[in-house]
C-alpha cells in the first residue's frame, strides 16, 4: 500500500507538467526523489509537454507481460516513480524540428539506480516500444552488451516479453538473436562489439544495461554516433553504480549528468536521474534503504534488503557490495576537494578596471600545445580579501572537441570572451605573450609562477621584457600549501573570482591526490576533464604566499 504523501512536487523534484500529468491520470506522487536530477527541457524554445505521448507509451507497456518471478503473466505497469522520473519526462517533452515534425527533445536518458528496481523489465519494455510502437519505419533498436554472455542475459528476457505478450506476439517474429516487427520492418537486436553494430547501422533506439561493465567506450560511442539520420532517436542507459574507478565510460557519463544537474553545463537533449545514499548515511537503517531504492517495498522488498544488510554487517567484502549495489554508493569515489556550493559562494564581483595599477601575482599553466593554456592574475589585499581573474586560450581546431565535451558551452565561452582561440591545431605562444605584456602594462605585476613543463619559450620572452618568472614544481611540496590556502579563502568567501564559467567547469572537474601526511595536489590524470585554471591559480597563490613570507623575513631582520 502506498504511503500518504506529505511533500509537494517541488520538494520531490517533479516538474509542474509531470505533476499535473500524474494527478490527471490518477497516478500517485512517488515519495522517492533522486539524489541527482537534470533539468527537464521546460525552458527550451518551442518545447511543450504532450500528455498523449506519455499515454501512448504507458498503454503500450501495459499490453506487455512480465515473464519472471511473482509478477509473471501480469501486465507491465510501470511504478509511479518510473513514470514521474523517467517515462513522463523522456517521452512527454516534444518540440518541432527544422522540418516541422513534432519530435522528442530528449535523445539520451541516463538512469542510475540500485539493483532490483525492475531495470531489465523497464528497459526491455522501452526497447519493444521503440521497435514496434514508436511509429518509426525500419527502426533499428539495439541493446549493448559488454560480452556474449551478457548479450544473452540481455536479449532473452526481451524476447520472452515479445513472445509471451498476447497483444504483441502475433505482430513480431522472434529469431535466435533478433526480434522483428513484421509490419514496420523494424527490429531489436543485441550487439556486443563494434563490428556487429557497423553493418549498416542506422540507430533509432538503444538500451545500455549496466553501463559500468563496459570497459571499452567504443561500442557506446559508436551507437551514439549512429543516430544522426533519425528524427527522434533515444538512447536509454540504465545502470547501477560502479566502484569509483576514474576514466571509464561510466565515470564520464555519470559526471556529465552531475554537471548538467548542477548547471555547470547545459544540454537539453540529455536527461538523467541518480538514486544514491550518502556516505554519511547509516547503511543499515531502513530510512537509508528507502532513500536509495525508489522501488522499495515492492522491488526490492524489505525482507530482501534486510537479508543483504545482515550479510554486510559481518563482512567487509559484503559491505562494499551492499553499498554499491543496493545503496548506489560509488565505494571508491574520491571526495570533491572544492564543492560547487563552496566555489559559487565566493563568486563576488571582480572589476578589472578597479584593479588597474594594483599589485598582482601571475600563475601560468601551459598544459600542452594542443590544449587549454591558463593564466591567473591574483590580487591580494591587506584585509585578506583576494580578487582573481583568468585568461584561457585554446587552439581553434580543438574547439569542436571541447564543445562536444561541454555540451556546446565552450562555444558560448568563446562568444562571450571567457575563452580565446588561436589559429590552427596547436597553441600560438605569440597570443599568450602579447596578452601577458598587455596585462603587465595595466597591473603592477610582481612575479609570475609557472609550471616548468613546456613554458620555456614563453618564459624566455617574458624575461627579456623585464618580467620576473619563477619556476614552480607541481608536486606536494609546492602545491599543498596554496591548495589548502585556496580552500580556506573560498570557505571564508574571501576568494572573489567573478563566477568565471570556464573556471567553474574546471572546479567541477577537479580531483586531488593526497599523501599519508595530508598534503594535497591537483591530479590531472584522475580529474573529470581539464583543470588548467586550478593549476594556474595555485601557481599564482604560491607566489602570493612566498612573497608574504619574504616580507615577514625582511621585517624580522629590520627589527
Amino acid at each position: 500500500m502506498a504511503e500518504t504523501i506529505t511533500r509537494s512536487p517541488d520538494e520531490l523534484n517533479i516538474s509542474p507538467e509531470v505533476a499535473y500529468y500524474l494527478e490527471s491520470r490518477g497516478i500517485p506522487l512517488p515519495d522517492c526523489p533522486p539524489a541527482v536530477k537534470t533539468p527537464e527541457p521546460r525552458d527550451v524554445t518551442g518545447a511543450v509537454f504532450d500528455p498523449a505521448r506519455v499515454d501512448k507509451v504507458l498503454a503500450a507497456l501495459r499490453r506487455l507481460r512480465h515473464t519472471q518471478g511473482r509478477f509473471a503473466g501480469k501486465p507491465l505497469i510501470p511504478d509511479p516513480w518510473q513514470v514521474a522520473y523517467i517515462l513522463a519526462p523522456v517521452f512527454g517533452w516534444v518540440r518541432k524540428d527544422s522540418e516541422g515534425n513534432l519530435v522528442r527533445v530528449i535523445s539520451t536518458a541516463y538512469v542510475d539506480v540500485p539493483r532490483r528496481q525492475g531495470k531489465t523489465t523497464l528497459s526491455g519494455g522501452t526497447a519493444m516500444y521503440l521497435t514496434a510502437g514508436d511509429g518509426e519505419a525500419g527502426a533499428q533498436v539495439y541493446a549493448l552488451a559488454a560480452g556474449k554472455d551478457q548479450a544473452r542475459r540481455t536479449f532473452d528476457p526481451v524476447r520472452q516479453i515479445a513472445e509471451r505478450s498476447p497483444d504483441l506476439g502475433p505482430y513480431v517474429k522472434c529469431l535466435a538473436d533478433k526480434v522483428v516487427h513484421k509490419r514496420s520492418g523494424s527490429y531489436f537486436q543485441v550487439v556486443s562489439s563494434v563490428a556487429e553494430l557497423m553493418h549498416g547501422a542506422n540507430v533509432h533506439g538503444a538500451v545500455i544495461d549496466e553501463l559500468h561493465v563496459h570497459k571499452d567506450p567504443n561500442l557506446v560511442e559508436t551507437v551514439e554516433t549512429g543516430t544522426g539520420s533519425r528524427l527522434q532517436p533515444l538512447i536509454l542507459i540504465i545502470t547501477t553504480a560502479d566502484d569509483g574507478k576514474p576514466g571509464t565510460i561510466y565515470e564520464r557519463k555519470r559526471h556529465y549528468v552531475e554537471q548538467l544537474a548542477s548547471r555547470v553545463i547545459a544540454d537539453e537533449t540529455t536527461y538523467g536521474v541518480v538514486w544514491t545514499a550518502e556516505k554519511t548515511d547509516d547503511p543499515f537503517a531502513e530510512a537509508t534503504w528507502k532513500k536509495a531504492n525508489p522501488g522499495y517495498g515492492i522491488s526490492p522488498t524489505r525482507e530482501y534488503l534486510q537479508r543483504a544488510s545482515n550479510k554486510a554487517k559481518n563482512s567487509p567484502a559484503e559491505l562494499s557490495a551492499f553499498l554499491r549495489l543496493h545503496l548506489g554508493i560509488r565505494t571508491k569515489q574520491t571526495t570533491r576537494y572544492i564543492t560547487l556550493d563552496t566555489w559559487d559562494g565566493s563568486a563576488g564581483m571582480v572589476d578589472e578596471a578597479q584593479l588597474v595599477g594594483s599589485p598582482c601575482y601571475g600563475g601560468l599553466d601551459l598544459a600542452a600545445v594542443e590544449d587549454i593554456t591558463a593564466l591567473a592574475w591574483h590580487f591580494p589585499s591587506e584585509d585578506d580579501n583576494h580578487d582573481v581573474i583568468w585568461r584561457f586560450w585554446l587552439p581553434e581546431d580543438k574547439l569542436f572537441s571541447l564543445s562536444k565535451r561541454t555540451a556546446r558551452e565552450a562555444e558560448v565561452w568563446v562568444r562571450e570572451g571567457w575563452l580565446k582561440t588561436t589559429p590552427g591545431n596547436v597553441i600560438d605562444n605569440d597570443f599568450i605573450v602579447h596578452q601577458i605584456l598587455a596585462d603587465a602594462g595595466k597591473f603592477d605585476v610582481q612575479t609570475i609562477g609557472y609550471d616548468r613543463w613546456g613554458a620555456n619559450d614563453i618564459v624566455r620572452r617574458l624575461t627579456d621584457e623585464g618580467l620576473t618568472c619563477v619556476p614552480i614544481g607541481q608536486g606536494y611540496a609546492s602545491m599543498s600549501a596554496p591548495m589548502k590556502e585556496m580552500l580556506r579563502l573560498l570557505l571564508g568567501k574571501r576568494y572573489r573570482h567573478g563566477g568565471n564559467p570556464v573556471m567553474r567547469w574546471m572546479v567541477d572537474n577537479l580531483a586531488v591526490q593526497m599523501d599519508p601526511a595530508g598534503n594535497v595536489k591537483p591530479d590531472k590524470s584522475t580529474s573529470g576533464d581539464k583543470i588548467d585554471g586550478i593549476s594556474a591559480a595555485a601557481n599564482a597563490l604560491k607566489e602570493v604566499m612566498d612573497n608574504a613570507e619574504s616580507e615577514l623575513d625582511i621585517a624580522a631582520n629590520i627589527w
